[in-house]
């Protein structure tokens, strides 16, 4: 959000952090931004959520979908109860459909808007045991291609997909922390670098302003996704 205020946005946060959303909204210009507690996997919050943004704003340029559970490892298929494989499609591909359906009416009051789901790399390739991140993230990218085909020519609807990102300095409270990666890390990823935030915002950046695409699925992972890997 940070990013997008930086470009004269005004903005919106939902999330289930409540300290996260705090440390936001004071880093945020009050008259620019609003800050929404909210679980985005839960439809009636999602519709609370958006009755409030659309009391605040009269339309939506661009929604970003980037809810999701970050740990990727679910454990061996015959242990994974079905309630932590919902929570691991809900947090990504239901909150993901929630947040479109009920953003739609703000979305189509402006000319050019646009949707963008976060995914992942991990819809493309997969470590052992990820079996629900994969299915959520892979869902995302098939939700973007049925949507994009929908709901042109009024509105776009790409996906980006990160890989290693560098997510600790951005946390909330006790998780911050500072990068930590070794010279290894680096030298794996053919850009000699792992991810940063602000590689991913600009993307996104990108894609809002990019009129003629549509249904895409924009990877951005330095280069690993492209690099053959055998064990030496």
């Amino acid at each position: 959000m940070l990013h997008f205020a930086a470009r004269g946005w005004r903005v919106v946060g939902l999330d289930l952090d409540g300290e996260g959303l705090a440390e936001l909204a004071a880093m945020l210009p009050r008259s620019d931004a609003l800050t929404v507690l909210c679980d985005v996997g839960r439809e009636s919050q999602v519709r609370r959520a958006f009755a409030r943004i659309a009391a605040w704003t009269d339309g939506i340029d661009c929604l970003v979908n980037n809810a999701g559970i970050a740990d990727p490892y679910c454990g061996p298929l015959d242990k994974l109860a079905l309630a932590d494989w919902q929570r691991w499609i809900d947090a990504s591909l239901t909150a993901a459909f929630l947040c479109s359906r009920e953003a739609l009416g703000l979305l189509r009051a402006r000319d050019g808007a646009s949707i963008v789901h976060v995914a992942s790399t991990r819809a493309l390739q997969s470590e052992p045991e990820s079996f629900a991140y994969a299915a959520a993230k892979g869902g995302l990218c098939s939700l973007t291609h049925a949507m994009a085909v929908s709901l042109g020519p009024e509105l776009r609807v790409n996906a980006v997909l990160p890989g290693w990102i560098e997510t600790g300095p951005w946390q909330s409270g006790d998780r911050r922390r500072e990068p930590a990666q070794s010279e290894q890390d680096k030298a794996q990823h053919p850009v000699g670098r792992v991810g940063e935030v602000r590689d991913i915002a600009e993307t996104i950046a990108w894609l809002a302003d990019a009129g003629f695409v549509t249904g895409q699925q924009i990877v951005v992972d330095g280069g690993m996704t492209r690099k053959m890997i055998y064990a030496q």
